[in-house]
């Protein structure tokens, strides 16, 4: 038998405007969106604001600038048509869809399949008890559903769903066959009244009426799933396919502090972070492709993502995970590009040097940044010798006449280069000559300290190539005066 055309993939992502974008809603975009390219499907952006009370503008924003930065765009909506919004489209917004809801609760209503509640919440609270002092699992008794219902007079206080006891089953596409007993969950309140839904009916509603084909979640959105089954059963509607992700952990597989799960994704953009190093992260936390290949870029993981291959249990946050990938993605960036991550903060910094020197210090210091943040911090010294201790110039236990030598013989060596030959190379080239019985620490350690006054920096034939010959045997000269003054004091084996 021919089943039939495949249905179109359409997915959805459906944050709430209650707080910013974090980890674990970037990660269900990004799977989202991984599933959406690699089937030639549709990623849908649909705000949830019908909470009227805790959703804000300033939230939404923060949601749809992330998500743009990150490079997750939307494929439909609403026609661009207020200042603010990024992207082609804007989202979907429950808040605008309210008489779609009206029309579906009077559905539901006029076929008794939903009813009027009129108890209480002390009502309800005091029949919570009772089930649990004679050990049952509390759930609504149901009494309202009936229609000699003795509180029918009162005032409405909520709508409540018909739910059936009985067996609900479907396929994750994580985590394989999955059942419910519908007679432990209660007739559910979808809506306050008619112009408010509430969570489990407007996105059962959405999901229809967008034809949502795939519902790719958290876990958490787990125990929501058998009622959202029901209703769109009730409605006679088509039930997506589910897949239902793993919790994100920390390291000890405790719940994720709130220092991390609690971060917005802008704030990783404040801290030098990439957006393509953050894809990248995200995409492991429960996924891994087959291979050891761990480095990716948003082309690679379209092609090897596979949600049917998303990890069952939790999934560790690692943020030197996230710190050593984000190395990685600098690395792979060109000079070019850098410059152009660059520019703004050294602009702020009110850093003022030639784009050429500019690019010859990202050449240097490339593989040594964690994030776009270190690169200042780290080449602060090329713009403007830092005032450091003699004592930095030691290497191991040289004495200050030693330290002195050293310096002499490199202040000699790069004297000779001409200056128009000034090359990490010919510099190179000059330090070697003189490095013959003497280890390569003893002439090295204090020339790299003279050029940089850091522990750590570039090679001192990298640092002096840039600089210049001048500015080289400027800084050398310094390091030996530091040397001069503190001759008397400066062997002290404590220090």
């Amino acid at each position: 038998m021919n089943p039939g055309p495949k249905k179109p993939v359409r997915v959805r992502l459906a944050p709430s405007p209650t707080g910013s974008l974090h980890i674990g809603t970037a990660r269900t975009a990004l799977f989202n969106w991984l599933f959406a390219r690699q089937n030639n499907g549709k990623f849908i952006l649909r705000l949830e604001d019908t909470d009227k009370e805790r959703s804000e503008k300033k939230f939404e924003k923060e949601i749809l600038e992330g998500l743009k930065w990150l490079g997750l765009d939307w494929d439909e909506g609403p026609i661009l048509n207020q200042e603010g919004y990024l992207g082609e489209f804007s989202p979907y917004r429950q808040s605008e869809r309210i008489e779609v809801y009206k029309k579906y609760l009077q559905k539901l209503l006029d076929e008794k399949k939903a009813y009027y509640c009129y108890c209480t919440k002390d009502e309800l609270e005091a029949e919570r008890q009772d089930m649990i002092v004679e050990g049952l699992s509390p759930k609504y008794n149901g009494h309202c559903r009936h229609p000699d219902n003795p509180k029918a007079g009162r005032e409405p206080q909520v709508i409540r769903f018909v739910t059936s006891e009985t067996k609900i089953e479907f396929t994750d596409l994580v985590r394989g066959k999955v059942v419910f007993d519908g007679s432990l969950l209660g007739d559910q309140v979808i809506a306050k009244n008619l112009i408010t839904p509430l969570y489990n009916f407007a996105v059962v509603i959405d999901d229809e009426e967008m034809r949502v084909s795939h519902v790719i979640r958290g876990e958490d959105h787990l125990s929501n799933t058998p009622k959202q089954i029901l209703m769109q059963k009730a409605l006679d509607f088509e039930t997506p396919v589910y897949a239902h992700l793993p919790l994100i952990l920390a390291a000890d597989r405790s719940k994720l502090s709130k220092r991390y799960a609690e971060t917005s994704l802008l704030d990783y953009r404040e801290k030098g972070y990439l957006p393509g190093a953050l894809l990248n992260f995200i995409a492991l936390l429960g996924w891994h492709p087959k291979g050891d290949e761990e480095v990716m870029n948003p082309s690679q993981m379209t092609e090897k993502f596979d949600v049917k291959k998303v990890q069952k249990s939790g999934a560790v946050f690692n943020p030197e995970k996230l710190t050593w990938l984000n190395s990685q993605h600098i690395k792979n960036l060109s000079s070019q590009e850098l410059f152009k991550l660059l520019s703004p903060e050294l602009k702020e910094k009110n850093i003022i040097a030639e784009k050429e020197f500019v690019l010859k210090l990202i050449e240097v210091e490339k593989s040594r940044l964690k994030t776009l943040k270190d690169f200042i911090p780290q080449t602060d010294f090329f713009f403007e010798l830092p005032n450091y201790e003699a004592k930095l110039l030691r290497w191991k236990d040289e004495t200050l006449p030693e330290i002195e030598t050293s310096l002499l013989k490199s202040l000699r060596a790069v004297e000779k280069i001409n200056a128009k030959e000034f090359t990490a190379k010919s510099i190179k080239e000059a330090l070697e000559s003189i490095v013959d019985s003497t280890s390569r620490g003893q002439i090295y350690w204090p020339l790299r300290v003279a050029l940089s006054g850091k522990k750590a920096s570039p090679d001192p034939a990298e640092i002096g190539s840039i600089i210049g010959k001048e500015e080289t045997e400027k800084r050398i000269k310094i390091a030996l005066e530091k040397v001069t003054n503190t001759r008397e004091n400066y062997y002290d084996q404590s220090s």
